[in-house]
């Protein structure tokens, strides 16, 4: 695992926590992204070598909004940059941690995405992230 690439965010109005990360970091998001396949729209700040992800469910059936159905807005996961997200899968799940997902898949910021479940990590969720090459 090369650093910390993000801070998940789970928020109920994506607008109004811009305005107000905004103001926190004192400087505006730099995108907003929908991923339909996970039910979210996404928008990132940079934060020294880092970022911070903020996530408004768009499906009521999606992972986001059961989040924030069972607990409210608040930390929702935090992601790791990996250079072979595959390798690194393996590796996790040998060593017991238990993937939510079995193949990478696309997620937002032009990322391949696996989550480790939180039962496997004292209670948060884990996303490996790897940058798609272009």
């Amino acid at each position: 695992m090369e650093k910390i690439e993000h801070i998940g965010i789970a928020v109920n109005d994506l607008e109004a926590a811009n305005e107000r990360f905004g103001k926190l970091l004192g400087q505006p998001h730099y995108k907003i992204e929908e991923v339909p396949s996970e039910g979210v729209r996404t928008s990132f700040f940079k934060t020294g070598e880092s970022k911070i992800e903020l996530l408004e469910a768009t499906d009521v059936d999606g992972p986001i909004a059961k989040f924030l159905s069972k607990n409210g807005e608040g930390m929702h996961h935090i992601a790791f940059a990996v250079d072979d997200i595959e390798k690194e899968m393996k590796r996790l799940k040998a060593e017991g941690f238990i993937l939510i997902n079995e193949k990478p898949k696309k997620g937002a910021d032009n990322k391949l995405v696996a989550f480790l479940h939180p039962k496997s990590s004292n209670g948060v969720l884990i996303e490996l992230c790897q940058e798609i090459a272009e």
